[in-house]
Formats: C-alpha cells, structure tokens, sequence
C-alpha cells in the first residue's frame, strides 16, 4: 500500500475532498515523523508501538573483500505489533 493508497482510503471512509485528505495524512505522518526523530514512542492503541533504539558500533565484515570493519553506532526504527493486530493478522479473534 502506498501513500497515495491511504489517501484514497481515508478520502473513501471519511468522504472529504482529495486535497483535504491528502493533508491530513502528510500531516499525520509529519507528527509521527517529528515525534520519532526526538526520540519519542508512539503507540498507537489496537496498532502497534513505533520505537527508535540505539545500536553501539561493532565489528563486521566486509562480503565482498572479507576486510573486517567497524560498524558505526546509529539510530533504528522498531515496531511491534499490537495484540489486536497479531490477532487480525493471524485470523483469530
């Protein structure tokens, strides 16, 4: 599903104008977006929990040449399904 897709989505359920539409969803994204960068969760009851975690640097290595490197420390998005959604997901009620 892409942007465009929700958009549709959402114009379909709620009936407003596509413009309309379309700004709600770029602005809720830009909340979650902003809220992610400064660190912040955000859950999302009966969705799921959107977290940023700290990953240290650490040894790897290069596929190609096998040359072992240092893999910098950097910031990853995770997100973990609600049990609503693992139910949905799964068919089970």
């Amino acid at each position: 599903m892409t942007k465009a897709d929700i958009i549709d989505a959402v114009q379909a359920k709620l009936g407003f104008s596509r413009k309309l539409t379309s700004e709600v969803v770029d602005d809720l994204f830009d909340i979650l977006k902003d809220c992610l960068e400064k660190g912040d969760g955000v859950k999302i009851s009966g969705f799921g929990n959107f977290e940023v975690r700290d990953k240290r640097p650490r040894q790897g290595r290069n596929p190609r040449t096998g040359e072992e490197m240092t893999i910098s420390a950097r910031r990853v998005l995770s997100f973990k399904p609600s049990r609503v959604l693992r139910n949905a997901i799964n068919n089970r009620s």
